[in-house]
């Protein structure tokens, strides 16, 4: 195993701990409303994932342009059985006028893309960096290999990072990493990241009209009323 590998595999497991930590801290310690909880998700994740595309010397123009169109379709695809799920679970009360728009774009368009960079997109691009270092993607026996790496390093993230609400700590997280392994399967199967980030946001818009306090796809829930910031209506 190469350096690079090693140096990438590092990032994975930083980004899942990362993702333990903020949800540990801000949920399962402070109790944050879902509201409040996401500015420092999306601050601390926002800031690592510079950070990785930054040491990767990423070419981010090239990964969301090359192979877009079967990247929007996977992404369409994954999206619509997803929201269907969303659908069949149990709604609840929603906000009203400006706090539905407030929700749909804070809740929905953007918890759900940072979701899926930081949970799907991000350990994909970094095993495979890792794998083409060593010049293992080269043949399909390699590509294949990888992507299988790439979905489990991509599940891990997701498994930590959920691991850190107390909610998920129960057979639940298994319905999260199901439905975030199609999520990454969008984006490998496709080549392109549009699969994993189309996909996510649907899944949480479809999760904001049916009601956030019943949607395990939006954590944080907590069964009492201690939180950080009430969830205005």
């Amino acid at each position: 195993m190469t350096d690079q590998l090693w140096l990438n595999l590092g990032w994975v497991l930083a980004a899942g701990l990362l993702g333990f930590t903020t949800s540990a801290v801000f949920s399962g310690w402070l109790h944050f409303a879902r509201r409040l909880f996401l500015l420092p998700y999306f601050v601390l994740t926002g800031a690592f994932l510079y950070g990785f595309c930054y040491w990767s010397q990423l070419n981010l123009i090239s990964l969301l342009t090359q192979n877009w169109y079967w990247g929007l379709l996977g992404g369409t695809i994954v999206g619509v059985f997803l929201v269907r799920t969303v659908r069949s679970q149990a709604a609840s009360a929603r906000s009203t006028g400006m706090g539905l728009v407030f929700d749909t774009v804070w809740v929905g368009l953007g918890y759900g893309a940072v979701d899926a960079l930081f949970l799907n997109v991000m350990p994909v691009v970094a095993v495979w960096n890792g794998f083409s270092a060593g010049g293992w993607t080269d043949a399909w026996p390699g590509k294949i290999a990888a992507g299988l790496f790439a979905l489990l390093a991509s599940l891990l993230v997701t498994l930590l990072y959920h691991l850190g609400y107390p909610e998920f700590r129960n057979r639940k997280v298994a319905l999260v990493l199901l439905g975030n392994a199609l999520i990454t399967l969008a984006f490998l199967v496709s080549g392109n990241p549009l699969g994993a980030l189309v996909s996510h946001v649907a899944m949480h818009v479809a999760a904001v009209f049916q009601g956030p306090e019943t949607m395990i796809q939006l954590p944080p829930h907590y069964s009492t009323a201690r939180v950080g910031l009430a969830e205005s209506k």
